[in-house]
């Protein structure tokens, strides 16, 4: 089965020349094509693709999407499976994208994502554990009661999904969502029967460092997406966040981190803050 990568640029000359490698390195799966939109930036992106010699679309500002541009690279590609990633992933094996992709082949799941582990000894470093444990499962509309939301917990950083499925889903249903796009998605995934595998030994390393005010846009905007999309509480959404702050609590504790125990409030604030802002 022939894969399509598709990865929204923007600012991204930092990354540009270590992912486009690790792309091309990767062993073991038959790439169609490598499909980079360039959201027209201030750096030196589209020098660094010019001299790679690949090809790229490029788009203004005011027409980025996180779901249209997507959306709309996967509904023009003629591969059998479409593979998301983000810019700022670091693929370190060769063997990747085969991992994450042979449980569709093999039949086991429709759609995959892979294990996210963060580089920084911040709180991310431990969401990232909560998020992306060692052992890789299978999800499907027969897990809901147990796993509640977590059960459309996906992330597009490194995904992958049969094509044919997304174009029959319609994708996005067309909507311009500012995050989130990747839950939006897999609730449809499972709600219309399908599976979903978390593949642990499919591994990206995809580290941040947010300031407190970073943190409280982003939980706004999550806020936001969960306002719209209102039918995602009935899955019990303050459990699992509640949960997972617990889980970080707890490994700060282990690990004493004296450090990130004086700041885990904050952040936690900072979460609970945003959400609420964004519902309102």
């Amino acid at each position: 089965m022939t894969v399509d990568i598709i990865c929204p640029l923007y600012n991204a000359d930092s990354y540009i020349y270590s992912l486009h490698n690790s792309l091309i390195n990767q062993k073991g799966v038959s790439i169609n094509k490598i499909r980079y939109v360039l959201t027209e930036s201030k750096d030196k992106t589209k020098e660094i693709l010019d001299s790679l010699e690949v090809g790229y679309k490029e788009i203004k500002k005011e027409s980025f999407s996180h779901s249209l541009v997507r959306e709309k690279e996967a509904f023009e590609s003629d591969a059998d499976i479409i593979c998301f990633i983000s810019q700022d992933v670091v693929i370190e094996s060769d063997s990747w994208l085969k991992k994450l992709i042979l449980p569709i082949i093999n039949g086991e799941a429709e759609a995959t994502y892979s294990k996210q582990i963060s580089k920084y000894n911040n709180i991310e470093k431990y969401t990232r554990e909560y998020n992306y444990p060692d052992i890789s499962y299978i999800k499907s509309k027969n897990d809901i009661p147990a796993m509640e939301l977590n059960t459309f917990f996906f992330s597009d950083a490194s995904s992958a999904v049969r094509r044919d499925i997304f174009v029959k889903l319609d994708g996005y249903d067309h909507k311009d969502l500012p995050t989130s796009e990747d839950m939006y998605f897999a609730y449809k995934l499972i709600k219309n029967e399908y599976r979903i595998k978390y593949c642990a030994d499919s591994i990206v390393y995809h580290s941040h460092s947010f300031t407190l005010k970073e943190v409280y846009h982003r939980y706004k905007l999550t806020g936001k997406f969960f306002k719209d999309n209102s039918y995602l509480d009935t899955y019990k959404t303050t459990k699992t966040g509640s949960d997972m702050a617990k889980y970080i609590l707890k490994r700060i504790i282990q690990e004493h981190r004296i450090g990130l125990l004086l700041r885990y409030p904050f952040d936690m604030a900072a979460r609970l803050f945003g959400m609420k802002a964004g519902k309102r």
